[in-house]
């Protein structure tokens, strides 16, 4: 269990870093965004862009662990839409609360998290992670949100043309999907490229964790939030998704344990920022969001400790 701890306590440090100069306005209001959009237009896509293309055709060909990740994630997230729209009483705040069960924090915590636990290759899984969450789960909140908002106005050929727009202007796939030809075609990148992607990449995890800090330290309202929707919500994206994910990639697909490790750890982390994005995109209340995601990286810190000494990780 201290292993555990010791492998957990220095992102999470860098996280409470973040928070620290949030509060303390070392850094300036706009920190968050700026810092966010150099991690999620240069650092994570470099770092992807690298690993990707430096691979072997069959390190990519992970069936098993797509399938694994892939089911698991959907089915929590059609589960927590369900009760969502219950609760919330209309199908886009239900499908963006849904998102906050099933969408991980894949590129903020969950890369640094499994470099550590399981070492550089381990980036293969976060990169097939991170394409399975957004062109499935969060093409598919988009759609729902559509579909509830804009549904006499829009037909299914602009639907599509609005979540494929806006997925083909993620940096994020867009540097993915760039360095898949590259092992199945044997290319390699040329030395000095190489190495300013090596250099750029470095910068991603510390700063990834450092935004989100900053993000977590701004001041927000607390008065008549729904705290049993709150923890519902949390306890399903903490508990609920990675007892799932583990179930299934053992009694299903049957995965050896990296990849039985990678896809519960990536299942069981806190919730990501892209329930936030859809919420600012069509101008609804984000306030669950916010919460779900603060409540959700704070106690993260003690169940992926308790969930890393349980799994068969050598530490």
């Amino acid at each position: 269990m201290i292993a555990a701890f010791l492998i957990v306590i220095p992102i999470f440090a860098l996280i409470f870093a973040g928070w620290g100069a949030g509060r303390a306005e070392i850094l300036g209001p706009n920190a968050s965004l700026e810092i966010n959009k150099f991690v999620v237009w240069l650092a994570v896509p470099a770092l992807l862009f690298d690993v990707i293309s430096s691979a072997r055709p069959q390190d990519l060909a992970q069936s098993g662990f797509i399938g694994a990740f892939g089911v698991s994630t959907i089915i929590i997230f059609v589960m927590a839409t369900l009760v969502a729209t219950k609760v919330r009483g209309n199908l886009a705040d239900g499908a963006i609360d849904g998102l906050n069960g099933a969408y991980s924090n894949i590129g903020f915590v969950g890369l640094p998290l499994l470099i550590m636990v399981l070492g550089r290759t381990s980036v293969i899984f976060t990169t097939l992670a991170l394409l399975i969450t957004m062109c499935l789960v969060f093409a598919a909140a988009i759609v729902l949100a559509e579909l509830s908002i804009n549904a006499r106005g829009s037909n299914a050929r602009q639907i599509a043309g609005k979540v494929f727009r806006t997925l083909i202007r993620n940096p994020i796939l867009l540097s993915s999907l760039a360095a898949l030809p590259f092992p199945f075609l044997g290319l390699s990148l040329p030395g000095p490229i190489k190495t300013f992607l090596e250099l750029l990449s470095a910068a991603a995890s510390p700063c990834a964790l450092v935004a989100l800090g900053l993000f977590l330290s701004q001041p927000r309202p607390s008065r008549g939030l729904d705290m049993p929707f709150i923890g519902f919500l949390v306890l399903t994206k903490l508990a609920i998704h990675p007892l799932l994910a583990w179930a299934v990639s053992t009694f299903v697909f049957e995965l050896r344990a990296p990849e039985t490790v990678a896809v519960t750890l990536l299942a069981a982390l806190p919730a990501g920022t892209g329930s936030f994005m859809v919420a600012g995109f069509y101008a609804r209340d984000a306030t669950v969001t916010t919460y779900v995601i603060i409540v959700s990286t704070v106690v993260s810190i003690l169940t992926l400790a308790i969930l890393i000494s349980g799994l068969p990780v050598s530490l």
